[in-house]
């Protein structure tokens, strides 16, 4: 079985509703995966928006979640360190935790991605999508996705 990552507030393509947003409540949407690699021992997750005008657009990076994990409730703090040990990297707006879609024209697309690790990254909190991708390098034992859309109104 294959991982897969799903959201009970949108589907695979669909619009990503207005509270997840930056016209709504700007908070991050329920999340939650299944299908786990038996070697798995965490997960990372970065949220991006490769539609943005002058770069791919950081939006969450996250690591470090637990191996036991299967769900991210809606709304998760936006600390460097959560309750559970998991940690926040820093994204484009140069904050921990989420910031949700906000494009200044058009339908962009929006890429959640889950990597199910073969071990904890043990990193401090605070690293950028780059520095997350160069420390899972070689660690990284299945991906799964789910792309949203979002345009403003």
């Amino acid at each position: 079985m294959a991982l897969t990552l799903e959201s009970s507030a949108f589907k695979q393509g669909e619009e990503i509703p207005g509270k997840y947003t930056c016209d709504g409540e700007n908070i991050s949407p329920p999340l939650q995966w299944s299908g786990v690699p038996e070697k798995t021992r965490s997960f990372a997750l970065i949220f991006d928006d490769p539609d943005a005008p002058s770069k791919t657009w950081v939006h969450w990076v996250m690591y470090d979640i637990p191996v036991e994990k299967r769900v991210l409730g809606e709304h998760i703090a936006t600390t460097a360190i959560l309750k559970t040990g998991a940690l926040h990297g820093l994204n484009d707006f140069k904050k921990y935790g989420y910031g949700g879609p906000c494009p200044p024209s058009g339908t962009h697309r929006y890429f959640m991605k889950l990597y199910a690790l073969d071990k904890m990254l043990k990193a401090k909190p605070g690293l950028t999508k780059q520095q997350l991708l160069d420390a899972m390098e070689g660690h990284v034992l299945e991906k799964a996705e789910l792309m949203g859309t979002y345009r403003r109104r």
